[in-house]
Parts: structure tokens; sequence; C-alpha cells
């Protein structure tokens, strides 16, 4: 691995936390650094921003427990924070991938139970793999928008907003733009399964060629019909239906049998009230969805959702406040959800007060935790977006489930506002607590094979 790669990061925690709940505890915090490059040296070449076309930036937009030490991020849609071209709302080609990395825990040999600040655990994350995303049939894209590597039989997805045919709806699996925001592992450790915001979408990709498998049919008043490549602008103002601009399928669960993918949406369709969101579940072999309401308590949407088991889910709940937009985070929370028993709003029209929600309990504020660790406010990542359960681990003799929780980090490598006029690292942070069996007396681990890896840089 060269010098522009990963290379291992053996990252010393500095903060400990006392947890929101009796046994949910911080035990590590590991970071990437923005500054470096993936494995795929073939698309290093600059984006038209300007960017590195294979920085190691957004991976903590989705996180999927893949066995072992193992884990999958995916990053979103690629750079678009540095403004470049509003008219495709300064993306870029980025080529749509996901990353594999071995984070292993170890023990702190200067942890100190007495000194605020001292974890027991580091936490290492060292790149392994990047997998680029492709069809094999041909893709939509705009003007000049195709992706240079594309050959016959192999056309990548990418995050330019133009990629799309405008005489279909927004859930074509034919454009060639993608803005994956959650990623989860089969069963049999072969494929991955990504959502996404444009679609909305959900695919099934080739864990080892990056190559799609198969496009998951949603429901149709999920979609737009007017797609614009300037999102917000343009895209709400001329649609009375479907998922609002940039805030479609955020979060994607897959239940440990590797039957059932659960995604959710980020905010409320356009036709629903506000803050009353959709969660919809897929049955993997027969495509079947139903679909269930969600109030948001308080936050401003809905970033993630993990399986407990086959009907109770983890679902994070966040607001846009924090490190990246220059104020005070205030809501990071998780919440414990369980479908069993909850009523199938598939056939409402439209969201409201009338509509029957899923049951909900607060089960982890990460805000309150990070801070009750002496991480200021202003320096807990705004884009929390993240969450998987990693492999158990025995500390002081009992078994703990570790849940992993991790940052979008916009590909900005520093940000520099008004809380931070000298700068201020914007790394890929991961921070990890052990949940005692008490709390999650139901958990049910995700059973994946192996996957034997023989090259870098797939797809």
């Amino acid at each position: 691995m060269t010098k522009n790669h990963l290379i291992p990061l053996l990252l010393l925690p500095l903060f400990a936390a006392p947890a929101a709940q009796a046994e949910v505890n911080l035990i590590a915090i590991g970071e990437v650094n923005a500054n470096y490059q993936d494995m795929s040296t073939r698309t290093a070449a600059p984006l038209e921003s300007g960017i590195a076309g294979n920085i190691l930036g957004g991976v903590g937009s989705g996180l999927a427990y893949a066995g072992g030490n193992t884990f999958l991020a995916i990053p979103d849609r690629g750079p678009n924070a540095n403004a470049y071209n509003p008219l495709v709302d300064d993306t870029t080609s980025y080529i749509n991938r996901f990353q594999t990395f071995n984070m292993a825990l170890a023990a702190n040999p200067s942890y100190d139970s007495s000194i605020t600040g001292s974890l027991p655990y580091i936490l290492s994350p060292f790149l392994i793999d990047t997998t680029l995303l492709s069809s094999k049939l041909p893709l939509s894209y705009g003007i000049d928008g195709a992706p240079a590597l594309n050959s016959v039989g192999k056309y990548y997805f990418s995050g330019r907003s133009d990629n799309f045919d405008a005489g279909k709806s927004s859930t074509n699996p034919l454009n060639g733009r993608l803005d994956p925001e959650a990623i989860r592992v089969s069963a049999d450790g072969k494929s991955v399964f990504v959502s996404d915001e444009y679609g909305p979408y959900v695919y099934k990709f080739n864990r080892l060629t990056g190559k799609r498998i198969k496009a998951f049919t949603l429901p149709e008043h999920l979609a737009v019909t007017t797609q614009s490549a300037q999102g917000d602008a343009v895209e709400i103002p001329g649609n009375t239906s479907g998922r609002t601009a940039n805030k479609g399928m955020e979060g994607l669960a897959i239940t440990p049998d590797g039957n059932t993918l659960v995604g959710i949406m980020q905010a409320n369709l356009i036709q629903d009230t506000k803050k009353y969101i959709r969660i919809v579940t897929i049955d993997i072999a027969t495509g079947a969805t139903k679909e269930y309401a969600y109030l948001l308590t308080d936050g401003s949407g809905a970033s993630e959702i993990v399986a407990i088991n086959d009907h109770e889910f983890l679902v994070d709940e966040r607001d846009g406040k924090g490190l990246g937009d220059d104020s005070t985070a205030v809501v990071k929370k998780l919440f414990k959800i369980d479908l069993s028993g909850a009523t199938d709003v598939s056939d409402l029209a439209t969201l409201d007060a009338t509509s029957p929600v899923v049951a909900k309990t607060l089960f982890l504020d990460v805000v309150a935790e990070l801070t009750a660790a002496g991480i200021d406010a202003n320096d807990i990542p705004a884009k929390i977006e993240s969450v998987a359960f990693g492999p158990d681990m025995v500390i002081d003799s009992v078994t703990k489930h570790t849940l992993f929780i991790a940052n979008d980090n916009d590909f900005l490598a520093t940000i520099t506002d008004d809380t931070h006029p000298n700068g201020i690292a914007n790394a890929n942070k991961f921070f990890v607590f052990a949940v005692d069996s008490a709390d999650l007396p139901n958990y049910v681990p995700q059973t994946i094979a192996p996957l034997v890896r023989d090259n870098h840089d797939r797809g």
C-alpha cells in the first residue's frame, strides 16, 4: 500500500462518557484521516471541482458489518461541498463505491478509569478494498456525464445530479445517478444491498465485482415525476408527490435471517405531513413491500435503521447541527421501534396525525453521551448517519454487543468557521459503544458467511 492510501491508524482515544443508559457505554473512538485516498487509483484524476476522484471521504454515510472485524462503508454521491457549477448542484462525476475496512478493537494499555477522557479500547480502522459500482446495461447520463472508465457491459454509477432520463420517473433503474446512503450485506456474504436518495432506489450488487444484480421495485408514490439536476430549487415546487429532493431512502436494515430489507425515508414524502415518514419493508425473495409510519420526535430527519431482530430496530434520528454546520449539535438519538403488530400504511395516500405510527422509545442519546465525555457539542459531527452492530466482545467477564456509529464528513478534510477560525480536522469518525444484553434482551446477530478476496480496486 502506497503512502497515498490509508495506512493503519492507531488512534489513542481521548474521551470517556457515562452512559445515558446503565449499560450502554462509549468504549472507543477511531477515525480515518480525510486527506487519504482510497485504493481505486484508476479514479484518482481530479473531478470537475478539482478534488481527487478517489478521495477517502464520506464513509459514514452507510456502515455495514460483514463478519469478523470486517465492515463495509459507503460514501454518498461524492464531493459537492465546493461550489463550481450550480446547474448540477455542484455534484461531480465521482464514481460510486464502497470501502472495505478492518476495524479491530484492542485493549488500551494506557486506560485509566479514574481519568475523564480515557477509554478502555483502541479502534484502528484499516482500509482493505475499494469496490466501484456499475451496471451491465447502459445508463442515462447528462452532457459529458458518462464516466471515462465506462466500457461495453460496464457502465458506472456516479454522483452527477444530471445523470437521469427526464422522460421517466425518478425510480427509473437505468438512471446513471446514484446517491448511496446505506449499505447492508447478504447472509451468504456475496452481495450487498444499497439504498439511495435520488430514486429512491434499493439495489443489489455483487460484493466482489460491484456489478448490479437486481433493482427492487419500490412503491410508485415514493417517486417524483419532475427531476432536476438542481435539486430542491426545482424538484420540490415541480412535484406534488414523492420523495423530497435529497431526502430519499436514507437508511437500510437487513433482518438477521437475511430475508427482509427495511428502508427508512429521511423525511416525509411531499404528500405527507411534515415529520411523518415512511418505513418500507422488502421481501428479498419476492420483492413484496409493506409500509409503516414513523413520527419524528425532535430530529429533522432519520438517517439510519439497523435490525435488532426480525421485528425490532434502532432508528437514527438527528438534526443537521454540529461540526460542518458551524453550530451546536443537539439531536443525535437512537430510538427503538417494533414493527410486530404495526399497521401497514401502504394504501394511505397521505400520512398525517390520524395515521397509525410505530411505537418508539429512546435507546441512546449520542449527543448526551459525547458531551458528557467532554466533547464540545460544536465538535460533534453534524451528520451522524450510520449505525451497525459489530462483533460481540467480553468485557470484565461479561459478553457485550458492540454498536458502531459513524459520520459523513462531506469529503471535507478541514472545517474553518466561526467556531473554528483556525480550522479543525474533519475526519470520518467511528464511535463504538458496548451494550449490555439486558438493554437488548431480544438481540439476534446477523450471521454472514465469510468472503474470500483476491485483489483490490474491484469493479
